[in-house]
């Protein structure tokens, strides 16, 4: 029987870079879930190491290799088969980490994954909106039955086939937004990313996608992520998120028009 103070047989990882604003937080709210808590850190300049390290983290340096690829190493340090997996500007709740520990309480939990619902807390929030968009993915899992999938750009834990999920009430507290300067500056980044990974997997898009995409994805986030609900700034965080689809998809154009270009040069009758 585990007790409301006891360690779980439960491994937790965050990878992180320059993440000492917020990591400490995510540390705090799990540490006493656990007797493995991983740190992966990719190269941060701002004492994120030393941070977690003091707070009881197990801190590995790993060169970024792209998101699932660093995951999966992070998976591999890991000594307990059961994983929970946080970001290091998500905190878990004591309402969710209370709901953990009674998924232990008897022993091996009842299915194999669990979804978490992530929810957004934007600049001037304590907590989640009631309203605010939720992503449910698998966080908490056997990495005997499940793995992060190896994209460089997709974040998902990819389950043998067969394994059906269970869901917990409580949600994450995601803190993603630093500033609107700072949300944008990592979706341009993360757009440089996704151009990089449709032309690896040799997808195109056509051509009209560009003119479309940002409106689209302005709405998409409005209304069907609700950001309406958060008044001036729902408006302004669901511009960013469209600018940043609207990045990817012209930064793929752009790719291919210069590869044309490059073709027609040396072709020698100067044709396509």
């Amino acid at each position: 029987m585990i007790s409301k103070r006891s360690v779980l047989p439960l491994s937790i990882f965050i990878i992180a870079r320059n993440e000492a604003d917020r990591i400490a937080a995510t540390i705090r709210a799990v540490r006493d879930l656990t007797d493995d808590l991983i740190v992966v850190d990719s190269g941060s300049t701002d004492g994120t190491q030393a941070l977690a390290q003091s707070l009881g983290a197990r801190v590995i340096h790993n060169a970024w290799p792209g998101y699932g690829p660093q995951k999966r190493f992070a998976e591999d340090q890991c000594r307990h088969v059961w994983l929970l997996n946080l970001d290091a500007d998500e905190v878990v709740p004591q309402a969710l980490a209370d709901e953990i520990r009674a998924l232990f309480a008897r022993g091996e939990p009842a299915r194999p994954a669990w979804r978490i619902g992530i929810a957004e807390v934007f600049p001037g929030e304590a907590t989640p909106h009631p309203l605010a968009y939720t992503l449910t993915p698998v966080r908490l899992y056997r990495k005997d039955r499940g793995r992060y999938s190896p994209s460089p750009v997709h974040d998902r834990v990819d389950l043998d086939p067969g394994v059906a999920p269970g869901k917990l009430k409580a949600k994450i507290a995601h803190f993603s937004v630093r500033s609107l300067g700072d949300q944008l500056d990592k979706l341009n980044r993360y757009s440089d990313q996704q151009a990089d990974d449709l032309e690896a997997r040799g997808i195109v898009i056509p051509t009209w996608r560009v003119f479309v995409e940002l409106p689209g994805n302005f709405l998409k986030a409005y209304f069907g992520r609700r950001h309406f609900a958060r008044g001036t700034y729902g408006f302004l965080t669901a511009m960013n998120y469209a600018m940043s689809r609207h990045l990817r998809i012209a930064k793929h154009y752009e790719r291919r028009r210069i590869a044309m270009h490059r073709n027609r040069v040396d072709r020698p009758d100067g044709t396509f």
